[in-house]
């Protein structure tokens, strides 16, 4: 697949930058027994959106190889948000936004990852 996009022309990237924003101010202040989940999600998060903008800038089986790590980050990223928003330790409806935003991501990057699908 040959594709001319620069980094800037990949939305689902700009779309994982915006999660990973939102996801990131969401989880800043978690109490001290949610710290390693809370560690765990801002790194999935960041994932995502380096994943996406390395991939973009490779090519062949290394471009894919970073967006199957991208999508699986933001499926991490969902089961973190809703660990942490079930424990009552961040606020549920913008943890639902965020984990929102990362379906969209996951939806876009399936689409990188299957061209002939879609």
């Amino acid at each position: 697949m040959h594709d001319s996009q620069s980094r800037t022309d990949l939305i689902a990237y700009t779309v994982a930058l915006e999660a990973a924003s939102k996801t990131l101010a969401l989880v800043r202040r978690v109490p001290a027994p949610f710290k390693p989940l809370s560690d765990q999600v801002i790194r999935a998060a960041s994932s995502v959106a380096a994943n996406l903008n390395e991939g973009n800038g490779r090519f062949g089986r290394d471009r894919f190889n970073h967006w199957r790590i991208a999508y699986a980050s933001a499926k991490e990223v969902d089961t973190f948000l809703h660990l942490l928003s079930g424990a009552g330790v961040v606020d549920t409806s913008q943890a639902k936004k965020a984990a929102e935003l990362f379906d969209e991501v996951r939806a876009m990057t399936w689409r990188l990852l299957n061209p002939k699908e879609c």
